[in-house]
């Protein structure tokens, strides 16, 4: 009985001690990141820009890539490396440009990066789920400006992404 008692209290402590070893990590799902792609590139193409939008989640993987028609096939990288920063750097695109133009030149030349304005962070609270970088408007500000417009449309749904049944 004695053994068995020790035995039980060594897994428990185990458990205890290795309980933080898996970490959850939140996610988009495919159909919100493709709304998110797809109200981005109609946003501009309200203002008249033919524009491709890149989401990426918090790894930097590609979630969705969605390029307007007339949209140069150059804009699809660019809005990648736009929103790869923004997971990069932790802040949205322009922000980071402003305060860290002293190494634009070097992180300009890491593969998958780029500094120009343009991504934005993906956020539910607090909890950044990934990033958007739009590429074709004349102007980043104007291609930050459509993903902006977009996430503001599906604030809602960003707001609740997050909470589980048991919230």
């Amino acid at each position: 009985m004695k053994v068995q008692k020790i035995i039980l209290i060594l897994i428990v402590s185990a458990s205890a001690l290795f309980s933080g070893d898996v970490v959850k990590i939140e996610r988009m799902s495919m159909e919100l990141a493709m709304q998110v792609a797809k109200k981005s590139v109609e946003s501009c193409r309200k203002k008249g820009y033919w524009v491709s939008a890149v989401v990426v989640d918090r790894s930097a993987n590609v979630q969705v890539a969605l390029r307007d028609t007339h949209a140069a096939r150059f804009t699809m990288d660019i809005a990648e490396q736009k929103a790869n920063l923004v997971i990069m750097s932790g802040i949205n695109s322009s922000d980071f440009v402003l305060a860290r133009s002293d190494i634009r030149n070097e992180l300009n030349n890491i593969n998958g990066l780029i500094m120009m304005d343009g991504g934005v962070a993906v956020k539910s609270g607090d909890v950044i789920l990934g990033a958007v970088g739009v590429s074709g408007a004349p102007g980043g500000d104007i291609d930050a400006a459509c993903a902006h417009e977009a996430l503001k449309l599906l604030e809602e749904r960003l707001a609740f992404a997050t909470m589980s049944e048991d919230d």
